[in-house]
This record gives structure tokens, C-alpha cells and sequence, in this order.
């Protein structure tokens, strides 16, 4: 075969691969699609490159140390993110306890007890909570949720649970309690829609079967949970990255102390937090590149929990819908 020829086979091979069908809107259609998806991991690789690469300055000077030192002090130069680690996994711990319970029994009332005409207005509203910005939320929570827990809520959790170092100290409304509730508000309606979504997705024929065994309408239930497990556990995790990256709400709530405490009335303070209230007072290189380093730890935490609850959410799609094709 003359070099022409073979030129001419690989493009047209080339082409073959673009569109099986030779059609040139198919080929170019498909190029464009192509052409977004490499730009998609073109901008993560480049946003982990920037992150890595403007924190390099303070990953040479601190070490692993930036990671467990619990100093954040500007003056003298020497910043630890312990502080911050601990307010954002605190503060997302909380969250969860909340939503997890209120999210799951949201969920299985809309697939599985309410009738379709309540269903569908519920479902509206619950995903409408989702779309309110952040500051909105913060704004409430200053002037509404912060207010209510100081008077009505710590008080006697205080008074019943004093002897727990988790409900000692003073009472004033800003700190990590009041961020962490916050935070289940806003993480309920995600958490909710995958999981009523995975319900969803569990074929019929399972909840026919145990009811032909002569199984309770909860039983029936506890049998479709069991199938959508590693769904719900994905839409927890789904959630738990939600928690971790906001930024707004909880900064206008959670006191914003670097320090750690086992007291849930306490101030805290959170990476995302940090971010947005000290950069634009970090006139030093090094407190920069701390700062820049702390939003990459954030990125990459997040980055791992997003990919994970995926995984575990496909898991359980691709069984349902291969159990439907069978």
C-alpha cells in the first residue's frame, strides 16, 4: 500500500470513529462534545495546578506541620489549619446528624406513602430550599435561627447536659451549634432529592414481592432501603460535600474563633470561612500562599467525598437498571 493510501485509511478511520455513519453532523456533533469534556478536566487540572502551585510557598515552609499546628497568627508568621479542619468537620458532623434522619423521612413518605397530588407539591418545595443563595440563609440565621437557639434551645441543653463538655460555657447564640444546624438546613433538600431519586429507582416488582410474602407496609420499606443502600450512603456523603464547601451562611453564624473547643456553643471557624474573611487582608506572601493552601485542601477534600458519593450513587443506578433489563 503507497503512503497515500495509508494516510487515506487513517484518516478515514479516523473519521469512522467520530461517526460510525459517515454523517458529517454526527462527526462534528460528537467532536464538539469531545472537545467539552477535555475542557472540563483541562479546568480541574488547571485549578489544581494553580492552588498547588501559589501554596508552595507555605508547603515548603510549614510541611505536614501546616496541617496539625493549631497557631493562625499573622503577626508572626506562623499559621496552622487545625483549627480550621476541625471547625469544618465539626460543623458538617453536626449538619448531618440533623438532615441524615430528616432527609430519609422525607424521602421515603414522597416515594413511598404520599399520594401523588401531595406528593408533588411537597417535592417542589422541598427542592425550592436548594435554590435560596446562601446569604439569604445567613441573614436568617443571624436574625431568626441565632435568636431562637440562644433563648429556647441552649439554655437547656445546658441545664439538662451541663455535665457534657460539649454543652459547657457561655450562651450566646454564635458558634458551632448554630452553624452546623444552619448547614442541615441547606444540605436536607440535596440529600433528600437523591435519596427519594434512588427510591424511585428500585424496580416495583421488589415491593409486590414482599407484600405477596405477606410483609407490613414498613417491611416493605426496610427492604427497599436495603436495595438503595450505597445510593443513600452516596447522597449522604453528596451532603457531606455540600457542608464542607459552604461559605456564606456559616461564616455570618459560627463566631469565626481559630481555636478549638469541645464546647458546641462555642466560636469556631471553617476553611471556606478563613478564605473569605482573610484574603483580602493577606498583604504577606506567606500568609497568601497559607491561605491558597487551605483552599486546596478544601478542594481536594471536597473533590474526593463528590467523586465517592458518585460512585456510590452509579452503583446502585447501574444494578436497579440492569435488573429492569432483565
Amino acid at each position: 500500500m503507497t503512503p497515500e493510501a495509508k494516510r487515506e485509511t487513517s484518516s478515514w478511520g479516523w473519521w469512522r470513529a467520530l461517526s460510525p455513519t459517515g454523517n458529517t453532523g454526527d462527526a462534528i456533533f460528537r467532536s464538539l462534545l469531545l472537545a467539552a469534556a477535555v475542557l472540563l478536566i483541562l479546568i480541574i487540572g488547571s485549578m489544581i495546578f494553580a492552588l498547588a502551585a501559589k501554596s508552595l510557598l507555605s508547603i515548603r515552609h510549614f510541611g505536614f506541620n501546616f496541617i496539625t499546628s493549631s497557631e493562625w497568627n499573622p503577626v508572626t508568621g506562623q499559621f496552622g489549619a487545625l483549627p480550621f479542619i476541625y471547625g469544618t468537620l465539626a460543623s458538617s458532623l453536626i449538619a448531618l446528624i440533623i438532615s441524615v434522619p430528616l432527609s430519609l423521612g422525607i424521602a421515603i413518605y414522597l416515594v413511598e406513602q404520599a399520594p401523588t397530588y401531595l406528593a408533588r407539591p411537597v417535592t417542589f418545595l422541598v427542592e425550592l430550599l436548594a435554590a435560596i443563595p446562601s446569604v439569604v440563609y445567613g441573614l436568617w440565621g443571624i436574625f431568626v435561627l441565632a435568636p431562637f437557639l440562644r433563648v429556647h434551645v441552649e439554655p437547656p441543653l445546658q441545664r439538662w447536659l451541663g455535665w457534657l463538655p460539649l454543652f459547657k460555657g457561655p450562651i450566646t447564640g454564635i458558634g458551632l451549634l448554630t452553624g452546623g444546624v444552619i448547614l442541615a438546613i441547606m444540605v436536607t433538600p440535596i440529600i433528600s432529592a437523591v435519596v427519594r431519586d434512588v427510591l424511585s429507582a428500585v424496580p416495583g416488582s421488589q415491593r409486590e414481592a414482599a407484600l405477596a410474602l405477606g410483609a407490613t407496609k414498613w417491611e416493605t420499606t426496610r427492604v427497599v432501603l436495603i436495595n438503595g443502600a450505597p445510593g443513600i450512603a452516596g447522597a449522604v456523603i453528596l451532603g457531606l460535600g455540600r457542608a464542607i464547601g459552604e461559605t456564606m451562611a456559616v461564616t455570618m453564624v459560627i463566631g469565626n474563633r481559630a481555636h478549638i473547643s469541645a464546647s458546641l456553643f462555642d466560636s469556631s471557624y471553617t476553611i471556606a470561612s478563613a478564605i473569605a474573611n482573610e484574603f483580602t487582608e493577606a498583604t504577606q506572601d506567606l500568609y497568601l500562599s497559607a491561605l491558597v493552601e487551605l483552599g486546596l485542601i478544601l478542594f481536594l477534600v471536597t473533590f474526593v467525598v463528590n467523586g465517592l458519593a458518585r460512585v456510590l450513587v452509579w452503583n446502585v443506578t447501574r444494578k436497579t437498571s440492569g435488573a429492569g433489563n432483565v
